[in-house]
């Protein structure tokens, strides 16, 4: 038989064990390598576009902000194919992304109201069907659920990226996620 003290530990030890889950979940997908093993450590991404008027990084962010929402929307319904579907073939960014949802899930936990707040877009490459933007971001904003209980998920720190999308068969795909090294030249 159990104590009524270690039937309200168990509720208790929930929060801290999502707060930790989430936090070590979205370092991951920010700092997962994109790189293979071997290859150079460094990486310090295409230098910026001379003369990207702010209409076109508007776009940029309009773009991702869409890709954020889709991305919410997957995690708040456990869907991690939809989830995938965001990403290209093989990105190592959808395989870290994917496992920690399914984690969540696992668990029974849905991550709801999922928001990225959009520091800084700029655009570092650009092509009709290839963009590498220099993202900086945070989350502010998740709610977990599951088992009864709802509690909110304290707001990320603020990361700086080179993420680069791929438009395939009309949307905007994410191809690869890069942390920018804080000794980066040309960091903004």
């Amino acid at each position: 038989m159990t104590s009524p003290e270690a039937n309200v530990a168990a509720p208790r030890l929930l929060v801290p064990i999502l707060v930790v889950g989430l936090l070590v979940g979205v370092f991951v997908v920010v700092a997962w390598p994109s790189t293979p093993p071997g290859a150079p450590a460094a990486h310090r991404g295409p230098p910026p576009v001379a003369g990207v008027s702010a209409r076109i990084e508007a776009q940029a962010a309009g773009v991702l902000r869409d890709w954020d929402r889709r991305r919410a929307a997957a995690w708040s319904s456990g869907d991690a194919r939809a989830l995938e579907a965001l990403y290209v073939p093989g990105a190592s960014a959808a395989e870290a992304d994917v496992a920690m949802l399914t984690a969540w899930t696992a668990r029974g936990l849905a991550v709801d109201d999922l928001t990225t707040q959009l520091l800084a877009v700029h655009v570092r490459a650009r092509g009709p069907t290839r963009w590498v933007l220099r993202v900086r971001d945070r989350v502010t904003g998740a709610v977990a659920a599951g088992a009864g209980r709802t509690e909110q998920l304290p707001a990320g720190t603020t990361s700086e990226r080179d993420v680069a999308l791929r438009l395939v068969r009309g949307a905007w795909l994410v191809a690869s996620v890069r942390p920018v090294p804080r000794t980066a030249p040309g960091r903004r």
